[in-house]
């Protein structure tokens, strides 16, 4: 069977957000989730798993819980309010034939440092195992450290998780101010080329900062798309991985690749109370959600937003 499908592995939590009255709105995000919302909207055809618990192959556990989170606006930047701590998505990786399961035959396995934060250490060792794999097999790996201190028991155990993650990746989506926490970095150009040690194909982002790429050994800036007055930031970097993404398995170069990327973000940061309907599968697999038409904000954009910008 030739592989053709993207994988995403990761939490999708419910959201809770404010409105001017004194209801609020339930919907549905999480970093691995937006960056699969954006890589099926601009991947054609190709089959989309998010891998979690209850979706593509991974158990149901009955009576557990999905993760829940409140976010309140202030002007473009959000404040978020987690209840995580007994989230089903935790033991995503308590199956290791089903983990397997979920990531074969896929083009593209895409994972984040938050995605190694939920679990605990001996499940973190059985997920990465399964992505080494699952990349022997023929899969190209994504991974984007994505470091929320809060999510860790130490800085030294974040560092170490990301780094045995870096190990099994072929690309790498690092955020600049994030590693410059994690790691002490003084410029893009120290997180470029620390990653570029270890990964073959890296791309740091930075805001509305050039984005930097690093290839054989060689950098080189991608400037961003500057949007004079965003109106939600939320899923900005995520959206970039997606569209990023989408544009490699499409064969374009990584320049190109980010400058699409790029515009995507800039569109998401654009996005405030549509309405888009999203496709059947990528649905069932959030968590088994009971709507086929979800409200999106900020940080899943309609499939046709998305699509204009990355076309340009």
């Amino acid at each position: 069977m030739a592989a053709d499908g993207v994988a995403s592995i990761g939490e999708c939590m419910l959201e809770l957000s404010g409105q001017a009255g004194p209801n609020w709105r339930m919907g549905f995000a999480g970093d691995t989730f937006n960056t699969l919302w954006a890589l099926h909207a601009l991947s054609g055809e190709r089959p989309a798993t998010y891998v979690s618990i209850g979706i593509g192959a991974s158990p149901v556990i009955p009576g557990a819980r999905p993760g829940l989170y409140a976010i309140t606006l202030t002007g473009a930047e959000r404040a978020f309010t987690y209840w995580r701590s007994d989230a089903a998505a935790r033991r995503l990786a308590s199956d290791p034939a089903a983990l397997a399961k979920s990531l074969e035959n896929q083009a593209l396995v895409y994972f984040s440092g938050i995605t190694l934060a939920i679990l605990d250490a001996a499940a973190r060792k059985t997920l990465l195992a399964e992505v080494a794999k699952a990349r022997a097999a023929g899969s190209l790996v994504a991974f984007d450290p994505n470091y929320r201190p809060r999510l860790w028991q130490s800085r030294e155990e974040a560092q170490a998780a990301i780094l045995d993650a870096l190990a099994v990746a072929d690309i790498a989506l690092p955020t600049f101010p994030d590693e410059q926490m994690l790691f002490g970095d003084s410029a893009p150009q120290a997180t470029a080329e620390r990653f570029g040690k270890l990964v073959g194909e890296v791309v740091v982002k930075n805001g509305e900062e050039p984005a930097l790429i690093a290839t054989g050994g060689a950098l080189q800036p991608v400037p961003a798309q500057h949007v004079a007055t965003p109106v939600d930031t939320t899923g900005a970097g995520d959206s970039f991985n997606g569209g990023y993404l989408a544009a490699r398995l499409a064969g374009h170069a990584p320049a190109d690749a980010v400058q699409r990327a790029h515009r995507v973000a800039a569109a998401v940061v654009q996005v405030r109370g549509a309405a888009g309907h999203a496709p059947a599968d990528a649905v069932q697999r959030a968590h088994r959600v009971a709507a086929a038409v979800v409200q999106v904000r900020g940080a899943l954009a309609p499939f046709e937003v998305l699509r204009t910008a990355f076309e340009g």
